[in-house]
Formats: C-alpha cells, structure tokens, sequence
C-alpha cells in the first residue's frame, strides 16, 4: 500500500502533521499481528519512519490471494 497526501501546509506544520501521523499510525497498527513500515517524508526532506515485525507476522510469510 502507497499513501500520498498533497496539501498546501507550510514546511513547519507539514513536519508537525508528519510526525503526529507517523506516531498515531504506529500506534494503531502496533496491536496488529503484521509487519510494516511507515515512512513520511516532508517536502524539506524530513524523514520520519516506524517499522514493526512481529515474530507470529514473520513465520506466516506474506499473504498471497489464491489463483484464479
């Protein structure tokens, strides 16, 4: 999954925005049984970043759809 968000915030609230959205986001999918990673990057080039892995996530291997 790919999110983009395109706004008109300033540098200054898009960094506040990216960080209080990368922390609410973990915090949610932190009680999930998936790995992930989050990953925002502001248009001054700030990087914010959370990745989770747990181990019942990692020994399902990835989902795949069944054939059609």
């Amino acid at each position: 999954m790919d999110i983009r968000f395109i706004s008109s915030l300033t540098p200054e609230d898009e960094t506040r925005i990216a960080a209080a959205v990368c922390a609410a986001a973990s915090s949610l999918l932190d009680h999930l049984q998936i790995a992930y990673t989050i990953r925002i990057e502001t248009t001054d080039g700030q990087l914010f970043h959370h990745s989770n892995a747990p181990a019942f996530a990692l020994a399902r291997g990835p989902h795949t759809a069944p054939a059609v």
